[in-house]
């Protein structure tokens, strides 16, 4: 009702029925079914009709007078949305997971604000799953697919979850080259899984470690901290410990054998145009994992 509301103001303010068809790109038959329809929901004729002008009723100036300054505030506030969403500027807010920011993302974070200074992040950082429309955020990073009607999603890049171990722990413990061997090793792991299914990515053969933890954490960060304590072993996902790996803090034991990977997604409301600095963000973010974890 509201779009047959805006048409009648159009109408009053263009002198007609054609002129209002033609501002807004509208047939002639249209305008008029349109009205038809406003009318007959009003139970009130609004306009005078001829073939040549459209005068209003009484109750038409009456309704006139009551919408047009709504109408006007409303077009001027959606006019200046707009241009927002096309802009690159203002405020974004964004969920993401706090592990994987601090370590892995930050990079990627720092350098975003730095070439996008006018967009103002507003970055929520927790490992809890907070419910992306209930804080209106604009965006959201998840790891794993998001199984909810309500989103949509894009899958910025995947990483495999690795065996690793310090240096020094692995000089002074047992022997490790067959994952049968992990018996006789201190294993570091996640209140998230019991087990360790393994992968060899040579032969294909698999192989399920039932875990017998020295100690256990329900965070992935704490996982790594004890690792390069030199305590133990842990299976975690390569996005975890990037930077580990490359200063050699970590290295990798097993190193044919790997677990399932770990998607990342962007998700957003389903329904939802998304806006021009949601989209450089969300694309920056696909471009910085697909160069630091290329696939395949």
């Amino acid at each position: 009702m509201l779009d047959d509301i805006v048409l009648f103001v159009r109408i009053v303010q263009q002198g007609g029925l054609s002129q209002a068809g033609e501002y807004l790109s509208l047939p002639a038959a249209t305008v008029t079914r349109r009205l038809q329809r406003l009318e007959s929901r009003l139970g009130q004729k609004l306009l005078h009709r001829s073939a040549r002008q459209c005068t209003l009723t009484q109750q038409g100036q009456v309704y006139y007078q009551s919408y047009v300054s709504l109408v006007e505030q409303f077009e001027q506030t959606s006019h200046q949305l707009n241009q927002q969403k096309e802009q690159l500027s203002g405020k974004l807010k964004v969920l993401a997971p706090l592990n994987i920011c601090h370590g892995f993302l930050r990079p990627m974070w720092l350098s975003f604000t730095k070439t996008y200074p006018d967009i103002q992040l507003e970055l929520i950082l927790s490992n809890q799953l907070e419910d992306i429309i209930k804080s209106q955020a604009d965006l959201a990073l998840r790891i794993g697919p998001q199984i909810d009607s309500l989103l949509q999603q894009k899958k910025l890049g995947q990483a495999d979850s690795i065996l690793v171990a310090s240096p020094d722990y692995l000089a002074k413990t047992a022997v490790l080259k067959e994952p049968s061997d992990l018996k006789q090793h201190s294993l570091i792991g996640t209140t998230l899984r019991n087990s360790w299914p393994l992968t060899n990515s040579q032969t294909r053969a698999s192989y399920t470690h039932k875990c017998r933890f020295s100690s256990i954490y329900n965070d992935t960060g704490f996982v790594k901290y004890q690792l390069c304590g030199h305590q133990g072993v842990g299976l975690l996902p390569r996005f975890e410990i990037i930077n580990e790996l490359k200063t050699g803090e970590l290295v990798r034991v097993l190193p044919a054998w790997q677990s399932l990977p770990r998607e990342i997604f962007a998700i957003w409301p389903s329904g939802r145009l998304l806006s021009k600095k949601s989209v450089c963000l969300r694309d920056y973010m696909h471009a910085f994992i697909q160069q630091q974890l290329p696939e395949g």
